[in-house]
């Protein structure tokens, strides 16, 4: 009996200890097989936000293209890192004209956070392509919105969305009488940038509101500075309508111009043809102001032009020369616009002052591109 017992001691024993034994077998096993996980779908290439803020610029460089490879409908139009291009993936045999045809610039695509694979397939195809310089910004967009001072930019359609549902406040960063009395996004307030302190009263008191600015399209940048400093003041949803106004204008037309513009062409826009000619035969003829920021400024422009960034041209309105016309110039016709007018307040005794309505694309290699503004209505 007493043998019997213990036998029975001895097999309870055992049993405990083996079956502890295989509990620990099998949590063992998961937790290796959690470490090796499969990440060999991942590129080879992975990037961080640093890296993507630090190619970043407005315009983007010509040698570098930001891809967002998430759906279009559903991700990208309520919101996307600003210059990103869209390209799904599920549209990236389609939409392979898009990519630039130096195969040396770089490439960095991004979807939707570290589990999310379609930047990972994208670029391995773009590198399959031949392209040279790929990397994969693998904590994406969700990551993006997160960081300290960064900001979404947004597409025409969700903009339209916000004003149909009253959840958002539009901000014209543009002048008033050069660009946003000329026509301007329904229900939008106009803060130029140049008076953004003054005017920022117009902004909500709620800073947890919906605000998102935009300006004249990817080669402005008020829009962007404008969000910035609503986000130093303390508002927390801030985005950018980055197309801007001449993206609103082609899918939806525009608003009924506040101020009517003169006979013959828009109020101090110099005639194109005219200002061309002089450009090819007698540019020391004008003054060329350019208003843009001096960062802008190096990296191309006229080769008789001074800089004189619109936020500084009132501290400077008296060096302006009285015996030869003075033309002002941007990139889009926003900041020289405002400059115009600002020259016309202020130093009344200027009789010739103008300021080219257009946009313009200025080259490293002192080269340049006029481009005409299309009359309004006529991509209808």
């Amino acid at each position: 009996m007493k043998n019997n017992l213990t036998n029975i001691m001895v097999l309870v024993f055992l049993t405990g200890l083996l079956l502890l034994t295989g509990c620990t077998t099998v949590k063992t096993a998961k937790t290796a097989e959690t470490q090796s996980e499969d990440r060999s779908w991942m590129f080879h290439d992975i990037v961080d936000a640093e890296f993507v803020k630090a190619h970043m610029d407005i315009p983007m460089p010509a040698n570098v293209m930001l891809i967002d490879s998430r759906p279009y409908k559903t991700k990208f139009i309520q919101g996307h890192i600003p210059g990103a291009v869209s390209i799904p993936f599920s549209e990236f045999d389609q939409k392979i004209k898009l990519l630039p045809q130096d195969k040396n610039a770089l490439l960095i695509y991004y979807c939707e956070g570290e589990t999310c694979k379609l930047s990972h397939n994208s670029a391995r195809k773009a590198e399959a392509l031949g392209y040279k310089n790929v990397k994969v910004y693998a904590k994406g967009y969700p990551e993006w919105v997160t960081l300290k001072g960064n900001y979404p930019s947004v597409s025409a359609e969700q903009v339209a969305l916000m004003i149909s549902e009253n959840r958002a406040l539009i901000v014209d960063s543009r002048p008033k009488q050069a660009k946003y009395d000329k026509g301007h996004i329904p229900t939008a307030v106009n803060i130029p940038l140049t008076q953004f302190d003054e005017l920022k009263g117009k902004l909500p008191r709620d800073t947890k509101t919906p605000v998102v600015f935009y300006c004249g399209g990817l080669d402005c940048p008020l829009s962007h500075k404008s969000a910035k400093k609503a986000i130093e003041m303390g508002y927390t949803d801030v985005a950018v309508f980055s197309l801007g106004y001449p993206e609103w204008e082609k899918l939806y037309g525009g608003s009924a111009p506040a101020v009517a513009a003169k006979s013959g062409g828009v109020e101090g826009a110099i005639d194109l043809d005219r200002f061309a000619g002089i450009l090819a035969n007698n540019p020391e003829s004008i003054m060329i102001v350019d208003v843009r920021d001096p960062d802008e400024f190096a990296k191309g422009s006229f080769k008789t032009a001074v800089n004189i960034p619109v936020e500084h041209l009132e501290k400077k309105i008296n060096d302006l020369p009285e015996d030869k016309p003075v033309v002002f110039v941007c990139t889009t016709g926003a900041r020289s616009g405002e400059a115009f007018y600002m020259a016309k307040d202020l130093r009344s005794s200027l009789k010739e002052v103008y300021y080219v309505e257009a946009g313009i694309t200025f080259k490293g290699d002192g080269q340049y591109e006029i481009k005409k503004p299309k009359k309004p209505g006529s991509e209808k």
